[in-house]
């Protein structure tokens, strides 16, 4: 589609996408990987070739990061981010290669496709057609590219707000990944729009005991008190707490339904999502999962020593609850040390950003409804809202009904259809547009 002004911002979006996910930018964590330099520098170049010149950073070699600023001198500028590193994937596991960004059926394929580089291909398709057709927008925008998102953003995010808060400490807003996307409630599209999100704890639980040989007993046994613990996580049934995004999003909900929303029916009101239940219902509670154990070196020798790992996620407003609750549960035997701990965020949805994200949307879906979320899980927006920086999550794309979106997040086969990156671009350019 051809805008008014004579350009289309959805012309490039595929192609970018596919390129970027080409590039392989996996994240390991604490071990070393590709990094992020060769997806930044092409980046870099994109915007260039428009005129646009972005300040490269990197917090260590090959862990790069991109700044450019955009746009008018009217109002407080936006901060418009996206990551680009991904998750690591086994090719053996796929259908298609998860780094070829291969186009087949009608679909984008690869590592990336939906987290983030989606949303990376409708920023940069967009801009490049503005500065081209030189519509540029009233509102001053700051672009940023980060890496190391997939692993807290300690050298992306984190490192910026700390080394190179001149670069974007006058932006107010930010816009990012995991919201603007279609599910499917009562026959109606409902688009959910991040305004919230939990905070992260990422634990490290150690549990100490008497090491000796493993055919005598061992009443002190460090693997025997560690189990107990990560049992008791595992198994123990967090409350549901409303928040207020949560409780504004269960309200329009109810209305399709025919019904007011209450603690008591929220995970039902829930279920109206189908496939995207299970990672918008996890809104609804703090939560901790051990994802990790480590013990012992041989089968026969009881270790000293025992080690686990627990993925932990609290609801804004409720970090002191998760942490009493995560003591209780974890007993004085064994030692909690916070490996990651990252605060959760909530903003209301109002003001002219949050009007003009509804309003691009339903231009292009009019019947569709729309609606603020509580993220499950988190992103970039953490680092930003620690220095006074409101944070929305808007990827928007039309989804077909019968797409498992949110499975696909770290998943096996991540895909994006092409009609829904070109929904994500046009989207996106009326937003700029409204701002």
């Amino acid at each position: 589609m051809t805008t008014s002004a004579g350009y289309d911002p959805a012309a490039e979006v595929v192609e970018i996408c596919s390129e970027l996910i080409a590039m392989d930018t996996s994240n390991y964590g604490d071990e070393p990987g590709p990094g992020e330099r060769k997806a930044a520098e092409h980046v870099a170049q994109l915007l260039d070739d428009v005129g646009i010149t972005a300040e490269v950073v990197e917090s260590e070699p090959g862990r790069t990061s991109l700044v450019a600023r955009w746009g008018g001198d009217v109002g407080e500028p936006v901060l418009l981010h996206g990551h680009l590193d991904v998750v690591p994937a086994a090719a053996e596991d796929w259908s298609v290669h998860p780094f070829s960004g291969e186009v087949r059926d009608g679909v984008v394929w690869g590592r990336g496709a939906v987290d983030m580089k989606d949303f990376d291909a409708m920023l940069l398709s967009t801009v490049r057609a503005r500065a081209r057709a030189g519509v540029v927008p009233s509102r001053p925008l700051v672009l940023c590219f980060t890496a190391d998102e997939e692993a807290g953003g300690a050298k992306g995010a984190h490192y910026l707000t700390r080394h190179h808060r001149e670069l974007l400490e006058d932006c107010t807003v930010a816009i990012g990944e995991v919201g603007g996307f279609s599910t499917t409630a009562r026959g109606r599209r409902v688009y959910l729009v991040e305004a919230a999100e939990r905070g992260m704890a990422w634990v490290r639980l150690t549990a100490r005991g008497t090491a000796g040989h493993g055919s005598m007993r061992h009443p002190d046994n460090a693997v025997t008190r560690l189990a107990a613990a990560v049992a008791r996580i595992g198994q123990h049934e967090w409350p549901v707490r409303l928040t207020p995004t949560m409780e504004v999003l269960l309200a329009a909900v109810a209305d399709l339904a025919g019904t007011e929303a209450t603690p008591a029916n929220a995970e039902s009101l829930i279920d109206e999502f189908g496939s995207a239940a299970r990672m918008i219902g996890a809104g609804l509670r703090s939560s901790a999962n051990p994802t990790m154990l480590d013990a012992g070196y041989k089968v026969n020798v009881v270790p000293g020593t025992a080690t686990a790992r627990v993925d932990g996620r609290f609801l804004p407003g409720y970090e002191d609850e998760f942490w009493a609750t995560l003591a209780t549960l974890v007993g004085p035997d064994v030692e909690v040390t916070r490996d990651v701990h990252l605060g959760g965020f909530e903003t209301s949805y109002d003001g002219p950003v949050a009007e003009a994200m509804t309003s691009a949307i339903l231009a292009e879906d009019p019947d569709a409804i729309v609606a603020p979320y509580l993220m499950s899980a988190g992103t970039d927006g953490k680092h930003w809202e620690s220095i006074g920086m409101r944070c929305f999550g808007f990827t928007p794309l039309r989804l077909p009904e019968d797409l498992d979106f949110t499975s696909l997040f770290h998943g096996v086969d991540e895909r994006v259809p092409v009609e829904s990156l070109q929904f994500g671009a046009r989207v996106f350019d009326r937003f700029l547009g409204m701002l």
